[in-house]
């Protein structure tokens, strides 16, 4: 499908009057007769406007995909609703990023717990056996 309007430079919005006008000026006869038959007429002009709509959301579904057409459909007619990749991350890599970054901070956490919670141990007991020998100290010499 050709996307009528940008053949012929115009927005979706065109009036009528600049519609006729821009057919007018068209060089391209066949664009100028399937524009004349589509754009033309009110009620197909209508029907137009919602496969345009939906013809152009796909489109747009399709560059956040990373999808395009391969290089023998590039400038044909149907390349019209294929736009340039887009960059922009999306949902999921934003969520696979954030429980990536979850996971290795709580694998870190994992690595680094054995040693810290031996040393907490370690240090645990060598404060009450100090604190028993130092009550036991104060005990006998107090007596």
């Amino acid at each position: 499908m050709r996307d009528l309007y940008q053949r012929l430079s115009l927005p979706p919005t065109a009036s009528p009057e600049n519609i006729r006008r821009a057919i007018y000026a068209c060089p391209n006869r066949a664009l100028q007769q399937d524009a004349d038959a589509v754009l033309g007429v009110a009620e197909h002009r209508e029907d137009y406007d919602t496969l345009h709509a939906t013809v152009s959301d796909i489109g747009q579904l399709r560059a956040r995909l990373g999808l395009s057409h391969g290089a023998h459909w590039q400038g044909s007619v149907a390349n019209d609703f294929t736009y340039p990749p887009d960059a922009a991350v999306g949902q999921h890599e934003a969520l696979i990023g954030r429980v990536s970054d979850a996971a290795m901070r709580y694998n870190r956490w994992q690595r680094l717990r054995g040693p810290w919670l031996a040393a907490v141990a370690v240090a645990a007991a060598v404060s009450v056996g100090f604190a028993a020998g130092l009550a036991l100290c104060l005990r006998l010499s107090g007596a």
